[in-house]
């Protein structure tokens, strides 16, 4: 299910740049948040390769269709269901890291997506051994119903991402 389908935003790949926080795209509201959630290398892998299988989005409660059940891939499309939400979510990678000490991807937002945005998900190994989720994104919602509903989209966004950073806790190294 490799997909052609447009972004729905001008910044793809945005959530590799370091000043993301401080400069998120003009009309986008930016999102950085990092937790631990232990120590060691085999932890390190074991939750780089949960993440890489869509692991924290399925561990967190979001039904997720991917088109194949290796590691995911820049372009992959996939097909999220997220809670009583009616409709399906579809998003496509933008980018995998398999670094020494950072394992993660970030997917972009495509149409019928209720949010137009990025959102990254990374797991760190640290100099000491502690292993950390760091979540980053930007996003704005994709049409005026969400507008109307900005309270309740953030309220929702909040959730999923504190989900998001405990999903990774039960992971066995």
């Amino acid at each position: 299910m490799r997909s052609g389908s447009a972004f729905t935003y001008s910044d793809v790949g945005g959530t590799r740049r370091d000043d993301l926080v401080a400069r998120p795209p003009r009309g986008y509201r930016p999102i950085e948040r990092r937790e631990r959630i232990g120590d060691g290398e085999a932890l390190w892998r074991a939750a780089g390769d949960a993440t890489l299988h869509w692991g924290i989005q399925r561990r967190s409660g979001i039904g997720v269709t991917a088109p194949h059940d290796d590691e995911l891939a820049p372009d992959d499309v996939a097909i999220m269901r997220i809670g009583l939400w009616p409709r399906d979510v579809p998003c496509r990678v933008v980018y995998v890291v398999d670094e020494p000490r950072v394992r993660g991807f970030a997917y972009g937002t495509l149409r019928g997506h209720p949010e137009r945005g990025e959102e990254a998900f990374l797991v760190e190994l640290d100099a000491d051994g502690s292993v950390w989720v760091r979540i980053r994104a930007f996003s704005r919602p994709a049409g005026w119903l969400f507008w109307v509903g900005y309270p309740a989209v953030m309220l929702m966004q909040r959730i999923y991402t504190d989900r998001y950073l405990r999903a990774l806790k039960g992971v066995v190294a």
